[in-house]
């Protein structure tokens, strides 16, 4: 393997998170300390936030204290891209991504599995560049799942036919295996809070239905509810033709419960489906 060819460098290390091992870990472990999501059966499937780690660490916090130590074989990670549209979707085939932690392998038999079924899948390093959308997951998987490998995806234009071609995608490669589907998304973009909890209300009653349709409906509708609205739909149709029948919100919040201006805010959402 071309390690140096296709090892992926961590993109907004130092900025979004902190780039030392030893401070991210106590970041870590603070966020999880404060969540509460002990009772929730593993995962097939969990829903966190891609903000900065102060401010969305708290939340993804609750997602992750429900998948750590899972003996999981592979975290499928699908999020939006920011910064280069495409069609379809951009997958990281092989090699590693570079975290503080040190290098967080890729499962190249598992993403060959999922292009092989899929021709929305594609291969476009251009795409994983300077996004955050998976990079922000990295920080608790390389800490809290350590050995687990990973497939990393990114979203162009969030059709319909994407989200679901994917989920059907993802559900027929992991047949038989532990892995977990992780969507990345935060939710409205800088809308008061009062605005921005009735609009995430929306989207948090179709996760809690496991209702991938009327999500998409929904957005179909109303794009702005959430940035990562393809990967969300895409993760909750394969966690559900994979066999998941619950869903629960672990949390809710937004970025002024961490700045204090709550004139502008990001909404976030934490979410486990088994």
């Amino acid at each position: 393997m071309e390690l140096g060819t296709w090892l992926r460098p961590a993109a907004v290390a130092g900025t979004w998170y902190p780039a030392s091992a030893d401070r991210l870990a106590r970041d870590v472990d603070g966020y999880v300390a404060r969540a509460d999501a002990d009772d929730v059966p593993a995962p097939l499937a969990i829903v966190a936030p891609h903000a900065g780690l102060k401010y969305s660490g708290p939340v993804a916090a609750f997602a992750y204290r429900a998948v750590s130590a899972r003996p999981y074989s592979a975290a499928l990670l699908v999020g939006p891209s920011h910064f280069v549209r495409f069609n379809g979707v951009s997958i990281w085939p092989r090699g590693a991504w570079q975290t503080p932690f040190g290098p967080v392998q890729v499962d190249e038999k598992l993403a060959q599995a999922i292009r092989a079924v899929s021709p929305e899948v594609v291969e476009n390093r251009e795409a994983h560049g300077r996004e955050h959308s998976l990079e922000m997951q990295l920080p608790f998987i390389a800490y809290l799942l350590p050995g687990v490998p990973i497939v990393p995806m990114v979203m162009g234009h969030q059709s319909r036919e994407t989200a679901f071609g994917l989920g059907d995608a993802m559900a027929r490669a992991v047949i038989g295996n532990t892995v977990l589907l992780v969507a990345s998304s935060d939710l409205s973009h800088y809308q008061d809070a009062r605005t921005a909890a009735k609009m995430d209300s929306v989207v948090l009653q179709h996760v809690e239905q496991l209702d991938a349709d009327g999500l998409m409906q929904a957005l179909e509708e109303e794009p702005h509810h959430a940035c990562g609205g393809g990967p969300m739909v895409a993760v909750m149709h394969a966690a559900r033709q994979s066999g998941a029948t619950n869903a629960r919100v672990l949390k809710y919040g937004d970025s002024g419960d961490v700045s204090g201006d709550k004139s502008a805010v990001v909404g976030y959402m934490a979410a486990a489906i088994w």
